[in-house]
């Protein structure tokens, strides 16, 4: 198993779930560290996917694994005008949203296929909207979406699940540098366990039947606006 973002909110969560239900588990991220997870079958890959010289050596270095599931989390969103943003922002967004889970896909697809095993985008709902201030945060989302809905009829015949996860606003460290967050009300949020539990049942469901939607909303709507 791969799983990018695993340092931190829900690609943590989704590690940890993983290595409870005793499946070896490759985590990528900038700062994740092996004693971050009390497991043996946990091997951590540090690396910087907004940097294409960085996603293009650990697409090297996984690339001959016999790997059985790929979950691309790893990501961030900026919102603001869009005159705001800088280029580097743009360009930075766009390639650790998009670019690079699709070349850390292109690496591991054959034994992905081989296993028919799963590939698992963690989009948002962002992917199937359009929002004020998040043009290009959601164009990477919707971006991934369509690609894993592309690739679903590209590879059917080859026995791999290939499932678009869009979860609504999420508790997590993803608006540590923004102006908002999550409500504190425990019926306008996710948690990341919902999301590692979303991917439990994906990867529970019999073969032959495949989740390529899920989409995962709050009971009711909440923002809080930080104190500047």
């Amino acid at each position: 198993m791969v799983v990018t973002g695993a340092s931190s909110g829900i690609g943590k969560e989704i590690t940890k779930r993983l290595l409870l239900l005793d499946y070896k588990v490759i985590g990528i991220s900038r700062s994740v560290k092996k004693e971050d997870f009390e497991s043996e079958n946990f091997t951590p890959i540090q690396a910087n996917l907004a940097d294409e010289a960085s996603t293009l050596l650990t697409c090297k270095k996984i690339s001959d694994e016999n790997i059985y599931m790929l979950i691309n989390c790893a990501g961030f969103g900026r919102f603001e005008p869009h005159e705001e943003l800088s280029a580097k922002t743009v360009t930075d967004m766009v390639f650790l949203n998009l670019t690079a889970p699709m070349l850390l896909t292109n690496a591991l697809l054959r034994n992905l296929k081989k296993n028919s095993g799963y590939l698992i985008n963690i989009n948002s709902i962002e992917a199937l909207r359009a929002s004020k201030f998040a043009g290009v945060y959601s164009a990477t989302k919707a971006g991934l979406r369509a690609f894993g809905d592309s690739l679903f009829e590209e590879t059917r015949k080859s026995s791999l699940s290939i499932t678009n996860i869009n979860p609504d606003m999420t508790q997590s460290n993803f608006y540590k540098e923004l102006r908002f967050e999550t409500s504190q009300q425990e019926d306008e949020k996710l948690l990341a366990s919902d999301i590692a539990d979303a991917v439990e049942h994906i990867i529970s469901m019999r073969k032959g039947a495949v989740v390529s939607e899920y989409t995962i909303r709050s009971l009711n709507f909440g923002i809080s606006k930080k104190k500047l």
